[in-house]
């Protein structure tokens, strides 16, 4: 939908009128879409409605549909749940419901409706939009609107879907919102009960929510290492109730004091019996004795503080939903704004729902791997992935291949889950692992030790780095590194770790001219909390580093919310690469960002300066400014402080934060545990195809083409491999950061919500795509 004819954003809205609603089932984020949506229409200059208790207050109109400003969404991004409330309507199932729906938005003027919901819900909005016509005919005849005026302004309602459900159960997109945050609380609870499990040699069965979607649950079972996932999209073979007892058998039969199996709340087995803790419990109980524990998590999953991620998502879906509704015309289809890889697009509504159905109608005729299929790329990975790493045990026959694993640069989280799922994917390939310590310190130095299989029992949940780790390159010690190669006999390297890794990776590379032995395949999978690896969208790490900075600034806020009159100036980690203060920007709503990427001068800080001390003037009485690291060499954290001090005085006062070190430890977010365990996998059944293509072991492995030594890195919706060599282009070496890098265009939306008026680039918003 690219437009011939640029548009002022500023100026799209005006005249037009925008009413939000949330429906259905809650989910952490909404409010955040609500807060972006509110923000997004009067920026346009639209005048947006709150729609109180979903249809039911569509209904019942008065006071349930009020006029939101922009100080009514503020301190929102923080909350759980939704603040304009949601409730299940029978009464908008009717015509006569639908028709009184109707007459409340004619008679203000509302012609624009966003609804954020599941399937239910937008499809109840689409319905209500192609009877909009004749909804009218009924208002007119009965005289309850007036024909010139109300009917004309009215003539046809646009509406727009976002998808709000913890789910994760609406095809189309990869990520609903509340997935993320509900994710979050499950671990939590996976975490806790791991503790005590492992103190008693306990079995722990876990029911999670879903519905009829196993999302929640294989997502779970990847990132805790379950031993068994029950889901309904894949019920078990005929016999699993022996498969079962045999698997947790083994496990405690090889040393692992627990065993965890994760159960959706709609699990079947081939003859459609549901799947439950108490049947499990009796099972496991009854066969092998085992002390068993049940939990059903519940509404503990709806519930708390949603994550950065779904802060970030609904946000930015709130602005594409805007957009969307502004730019739509009679003619075209309702759409749903969904996320594809790190891209908002806009997808038809009906064929979205049509593709959801599907997936029931796959799962009740028996059709299990096309269900699987149905539910979308990410789903079929994660579920792939998950049998990968199950019900297999190693071979007999050993490859003889020895693969070596190191890490390199600062320690994140999610390091540990890389290193697990590489070690027992080589494992279950029948190659022998190897531990690197130290990086390639310990490479040149010979602290390398084999790893078995339970070597790395736990290790998916626990932060930092356990094999240890430095930020020494390998140039100066080439010769010794090259020389324990040969000794060891590695076939392989695995190299995870940050932008050193990437520089180590080139390096070996470039010296495989003098050294025949550093001749072997080898892949580099980015983990650093800066985000900075070129080649990758993301890196493991980043996501835990910025769910602790969003939680510090949430505290932040309410210590500032409580003084009143005061800005807070938070010095966040990242090197030269902005992606953590632009991204905790978004998610905890900052008034700026500083980075080193986006460059700014004095002009910029005191129209910042101003921008507060209006602010001051309004009922939200406090700031909130985040500075990178390294943004400016003279603009540094203690200069902010000292400018905003002096003139903010006598209206404002301020302090800061250097949040340091903390933003590097913690237990790993569910997605860095997934997206480690993912990339651990990957990476060794790339290396494994590699070494087939470069000899055998008996014969010396020969790799030395650009394409054998590569960066894993997830590139919009998939996950790739590029030659190390090939990413050099692309890389600004001296501040280690990649010259291209997608964020940065979120950053407009950054100062949207913060009420800068600047100019949003409508016309590389998202096109109309097809499912």
């Amino acid at each position: 939908m690219q437009r011939s004819t640029p548009v002022d954003p500023t100026k799209m809205g005006t005249g037009r009128a925008i009413a939000v609603l949330t429906s259905g089932g809650d989910a952490q984020g909404m409010n955040a879409a609500v807060r972006a949506t509110v923000r997004v229409g009067i920026y346009t200059g639209a005048k947006v409605y709150f729609v109180h208790e979903g249809y039911q207050g569509l209904v019942d109109g008065g006071d349930n549909i009020r006029q939101a400003t922009w100080e009514s969404v503020s301190m929102m991004l923080q909350l759980g749940g939704t603040v304009i409330g949601s409730a299940r309507c029978q009464d908008f199932r009717s015509k006569e419901g639908r028709a009184k729906a109707a007459c409340n938005l004619v008679k203000l003027g509302i012609t624009n409706l966003c609804v954020i919901g599941g399937d239910g819900s937008l499809t109840g909005a689409n319905e209500f939009r192609n009877e909009w016509s004749e909804l009218l005919q009924i208002l007119l005849k009965a005289g309850r609107i007036n024909i010139s005026e109300e009917a004309k302004r009215s003539s046809h309602l646009n509406i727009v879907g976002m998808v709000g459900s913890i789910d994760n159960d609406f095809c189309g997109t990869d990520m609903t919102i509340g997935t993320d945050s509900a994710l979050h609380r499950i671990m939590e609870v996976v975490d806790a009960i791991t503790t005590t499990a492992q103190s008693h040699q306990r079995a722990f069965i876990l029911e999670v929510m879903g519905r009829h979607c196993g999302y929640l649950a294989l997502v779970t079972a990847l990132a805790c290492g379950a031993d068994w996932v029950f889901i309904p999209e894949m019920p078990p073979d005929e016999g699993w109730e022996d498969h079962l007892c045999r698997r947790l058998t083994y496990q405690r039969s090889i040393g692992n004091r627990l065993n965890v199996i994760i159960v959706a709340e709609g699990a079947l087995d081939r003859h459609g019996k549901p799947i439950t803790c108490d049947i499990l419990k009796n099972l496991v109980t009854k066969k092998l004795s085992f002390d068993t524990r049940a939990t059903i998590l519940g509404h503990v999953q709806r519930g708390g503080t949603p994550s950065a991620f779904d802060r970030i998502l609904g946000s930015r879906m709130g602005v594409e939903a805007v957009m969307a509704l502004l730019e739509a015309t009679p003619d075209t289809p309702a759409c749903v704004v969904s996320l594809s890889g790190n891209m908002a697009v806009r997808l038809p509504l009906m064929e979205c729902v049509q593709v959801t159905k599907e997936v029931t109608k796959a799962m009740a005729e028996g059709r299990f791997e096309e269900a699987v299929k149905l539910r979308g790329k990410s789903f079929e990975n994660n579920w792939n992935t998950y049998k990968l790493l199950a019900h297999v045990t190693a071979p007999d026959v050993k490859s003889n291949i020895n693969i070596a694993i190191l890490n390199v640069g600062a320690p994140c989280a999610g390091m540990n889950a890389a290193v697990r799922s590489a070690v027992r994917i080589g494992i279950l390939q029948g190659h022998n692992m190897l531990a690197v310590h130290d990086g390639f310190d310990g490479l040149a130095h010979g602290t390398i030790e084999p790893m078995a299989w339970g070597y790395v029992g736990g290790w998916t949940g626990k932060g930092g780095s356990n094999l240890g780790t430095k930020r020494s390159l390998p140039a100066s010690m080439i010769e010794e590194i090259s020389l324990n190669i040969a000794k060891f006999n590695i076939h392989a390297l695995v190299i995870i770790g940050g932008f050193e890794a990437f520089v180590g990776g080139l390096e070996l590379v470039t010296a495989r001219e003098k050294f025949e032995e550093l001749c072997i395949p080898l892949v580099v999978i980015p983990a650093t909390v800066s985000n900075n690896v070129p080649g990758s969208d993301f890196s493991i790490g980043a996501d835990t580093a910025l769910n602790t900075i969003t939680t510090t600034c949430d505290r932040i806020k309410q210590s500032a919310a409580g003084t009143k009159r005061r800005v807070f100036i938070i010095e966040t980690m990242g090197g030269y690469c902005g992606y953590l203060a632009t991204m905790a920007g978004l998610a905890a709503g900052a008034d700026a960002a500083y980075i080193y990427e986006d460059p700014f001068g004095i002009h910029d800080l005191e129209t910042n300066v101003e921008h507060l001390l209006e602010k001051m003037k309004t009922t939200v009485k406090r700031g909130l400014i985040l500075r990178n690291e390294k943004c400016n060499a003279n603009y540094t954290t203690d200069f902010l402080f000292n400018l905003y001090s002096e003139e903010g005085k006598g209206v404002f006062d301020c302090r800061k934060n250097v949040l340091g070190h903390m933003q590097q430890g913690g237990t790993p977010t569910p997605f860095d545990r997934n997206f480690g365990t993912k990339m651990g996998a990957k990476a060794v059944l790339w290396l494994t195809d590699k070494l087939k293509d470069s000899g055998t072991p008996k014969c010396r492995i020969f790799a030395n083409t650009p394409d054998s030594a590569c960066v894993l890195g997830m590139k919009k919706r998939a996950m790739i491999f590029q030659p190390l060599f090939d990413l050099k282009e692309d890389t600004d070496f001296e501040h280690r950061i990649p010259k291209t890098e997608w964020w940065l265009k979120l950053r407009p939306i950054l100062k949207i919500l913060a009420k800068y008026k600047i100019s949003l680039d409508t016309s590389e918003t998202a096109t109309m795509e097809f499912a």
